[in-house]
This record gives C-alpha cells, sequence and structure tokens, in this order.
C-alpha cells in the first residue's frame, strides 16, 4: 500500500498554465471515478484551487501508469508539454506536503485561513463520490486536525491574510488610495465576499453582482449594494476598481464588451479566479490596468516569523507520528474490533446471572444488557487503541496475539 500525489501550483506554473489543469466540482465529479477506477488505486482526493491543483491516491506499490499521464489524459493535453510542470510525492514526503499545505506554510500567502477549509472540502467531496479509502479519509482528517492547532498555537505574522488582503497592501504602497473610490466585486461566492467587505472596510463604495434567480435569497456583506449580474457592464465605466471573483468558465468580462463602453478615467482590474475571469486581452485597452493573483504575493520573511513557521512545524511532526502510528498498524483493526466483540461477550456472560435476578421487566433486562454492552465495548476499545499508542509496534502486535490466543483458549 502507497499514498502518492502529484501537483501543480503557483511555484512552478503561471496562472494560465493551472487554468488547464483547474477542475470545476462538475468536473471533479467526472474525474474521480475514472481515477477511482484504475488498477491498483484504492482511493482518490483532489483539491482545486486558485493557486493549485494536487490529485492524492491511497494505491498499491507497483501501479503501471503515471499520475500525471492520467491528468493531462483527463484534460486531453500532451504530457511532453506540460509534464515538467508538476511535482510528485510519495510515502512519508506526500504525507509532510499534506500537513504542511493544510495549515498554510505552503501558500502564496503565508498562514492564509482557507486552505484548511479547501483541505477539508475536498475530502469531503471525494467522500460524496464514494471514491476515498480508510487510508484517504484518516490522513485528511489528522492533517486539517493538525492545522487547527497549528492555527490556534502558533501566531503566523501574516495569518488571516488573503490574496485580496496582499492586494489592497500591494496597491497601496504603489501609491493607489483605495479610500473613496468606486468598486464592483463581480461574484458572491465565498472569495466574492471576502474582496466585497475587505474592500467595504477599507473605504470603498462596493457593489455586488448577483445572479437575477437568486438577487431575492442572497445575502451580501453589510453596507455594500447589489446590483444585477446582467447589468454589471452598466456600472462598468462609472467604477474606479473591479474584482472579479467567481467559478464560472467563461469570462466575466470579454475585451469586446469592454471595448464598447466609454472609459476616461484610470481602472484598476482585479482577476482573483482560476480560470481567469477576466480576458487578459483587457489589459491592453486605454486607461485599464490588469491584475490577477499571480501579481500578488509575500517574500520577504521575518526572523519571528521564521522562528514561528518552526514552532509549527514542531507541531506537525507530533501529529504526523499520530498518523503513521495509525498507518503502520491498521492491518491491526479487524483483529482489534474481534478482540473487542469477544470481551464484550465474555462480560455479558460473565452478568447475565446477575441481569436474570434483577427485580425489572424482560424488556428492562435487555435494554440493560445493551447498554452494558455498549460501554463496555467503548471501554475496551478505548483501552486497546491508547496501548496501541504508547507501545512499539512489534510490543503492540505481540499484545493483541497474546489476548487473541487467549479467548480462542476459552472458546475450546
Amino acid at each position: 500500500m502507497s499514498i502518492q500525489m502529484i501537483g501543480i501550483d503557483h511555484s512552478k506554473a503561471n496562472i494560465d498554465v493551472r487554468c488547464i489543469f483547474s477542475f470545476t466540482k462538475k468536473q471533479m465529479a467526472e474525474a474521480l471515478p475514472k481515477i477511482k477506477a484504475q488498477k491498483g488505486i484504492h482511493g482518490c482526493v483532489m483539491i482545486s484551487t486558485c493557486n493549485r491543483m494536487e490529485l492524492w491516491v491511497s494505491c498499491e506499490e507497483d501501479i503501471s501508469f503515471s499520475l500525471c499521464e492520467l491528468l493531462c489524459e483527463l484534460r486531453e493535453v500532451p504530457v511532453a508539454l506540460y509534464g515538467d510542470y508538476f511535482t510528485g510525492r510519495k510515502g512519508k514526503e506526500a504525507v509532510s506536503h499534506l500537513f504542511e499545505l493544510s495549515c498554510g506554510l505552503k501558500s502564496r500567502i503565508l498562514g492564509e485561513d482557507q486552505i484548511i477549509t479547501q483541505v477539508k472540502d475536498a475530502l469531503a467531496f471525494a467522500r460524496e463520490q464514494y471514491v476515498t479509502d480508510s487510508v484517504l479519509e484518516v490522513l485528511f482528517r489528522m492533517a486539517v486536525t493538525a492545522a487547527k492547532k497549528v492555527k490556534t498555537e502558533v501566531a503566523l505574522a501574516i495569518a488571516n491574510q488573503s490574496v485580496i488582503h496582499q492586494a489592497i497592501q500591494v496597491l497601496s504602497e504603489m501609491g493607489y488610495q483605495i479610500e473613496g473610490k468606486k468598486c464592483m466585486v463581480i461574484g458572491n461566492g465565498a472569495m466574492g465576499k471576502l474582496a466585497a467587505s475587505t474592500l467595504q472596510q477599507a473605504g470603498m463604495d462596493v457593489t455586488v453582482t448577483v445572479r437575477q434567480y437568486r438577487s431575492g435569497i442572497v445575502d451580501i456583506p453589510r453596507e455594500c449594494r447589489r446590483i444585477d449580474y446582467g447589468e454589471r457592464m452598466r456600472l462598468f465605466p462609472k467604477c474606479d476598481m473591479i474584482v472579479s471573483a467567481t467559478a464560472s468558465p467563461n469570462y466575466t468580462l470579454t475585451k469586446e464588451s469592454v471595448a464598447q463602453t466609454k472609459i476616461e478615467h484610470e481602472m484598476i482590474l482585479l482577476d482573483l479566479a482560476v480560470p481567469r475571469d477576466i480576458d487578459p486581452l483587457i489589459g491592453e485597452i486605454d486607461h485599464i490596468q490588469l491584475y490577477d493573483i499571480d501579481d500578488f504575493h509575500i517574500d520577504v520573511q521575518s526572523e519571528q516569523l521564521k522562528e514561528n513557521i518552526q514552532k509549527a512545524k514542531k507541531i506537525l511532526d507530533e501529529q504526523m507520528e499520530e498518523f503513521y502510528k495509525w498507518y503502520e498498524c491498521r492491518d491491526m483493526i479487524p483483529k482489534i474490533q474481534e478482540i473487542r466483540e469477544k470481551a464484550v461477550e465474555d462480560l455479558s456472560w460473565r452478568m447475565q446471572k446477575i441481569i436474570r435476578e434483577l427485580p425489572m421487566q424482560s424488556e428492562k433486562r435487555e435494554e440493560l444488557r445493551e447498554q452494558m454492552g455498549s460501554a463496555a465495548g467503548k471501554v475496551i476499545g478505548k483501552l486497546l487503541f491508547a496501548l496501541r499508542g504508547n507501545i512499539s509496534q512489534e510490543n503492540f502486535r505481540e499484545c493483541m496475539e497474546v489476548l487473541s490466543k487467549l479467548y480462542a483458549e476459552s472458546e475450546s
């Protein structure tokens, strides 16, 4: 059994390349069962965000195909052109990557919070498609738990930021005055709402687009206006800034539609989507400065931040050790369950005379037996799993064999 992943991210691939390998939920729903159906793959999970796409699998050690080739085949592109953009990892290297990724140590904006939810949602979505297995379930759950622990115990200096916070910072350093400007945010999903709220708090007059069929029920950030998505080009020339952050597979702004508007002042367009929301050719139009998410990142780390990163990694190391203990002994789980069941049966047999003589109705006696069996099972299971976590793998296996023989002899 092996844990493997292959991924493409902002460190090696620009936004145009990442767009090719970006998967919508509908596309993932189609791709994941095809991946799971490959010989030797037991489970799979896909993470697809603005900055990265990763395919995770639990599989046999000797699978006869390349995950990179599989992804390129799904996207109908030649592996010869795109193979160098991918990074593959397996075993402990893959596990370490996921734990660091989940707490934001691999993010463009270090320590950002969104990745925790994205990793958790990736597992949930794969589960809905019936393509996970116990290894990926435990791995992803423990990675998310570790990330939450890091978030609670370590103050990463720029945590809680997002690309919109960094965009504001970069634009401010360039001399751009945010306060008092008029902005339209296209998209009312998680990123759109965050952008609208952040820009409104920074002093902008913000209008958010909503789809007509949702306009009566969709909430928008407080103090922001709303406009129907179909009316966006009417408002466009009146704005100083446009932010587009949707999950649409098509452009929300095309060069043709923008060229038809009369623009007489300087405008900034921020495209925060992958695939792109804004036609790159719009950047050629006079008075428009177009930015995408690759234009905003942080390069400098303070000494304090470096120290905090090491604290985070120490926490992750401890949490990963817990996963390895589970992973190395996962084949013992059926035996643990068997021993627990035998122990519960033993207790029930020893208690049946006492229960039978209790002054109560037969229905109550049966209910008591069930409650005692359930409680005993939980206590015994807790003891066995605690034992597994506090002694060596070899000693734990010896203990399980002794207990297994004990109950086997008692039955003979």
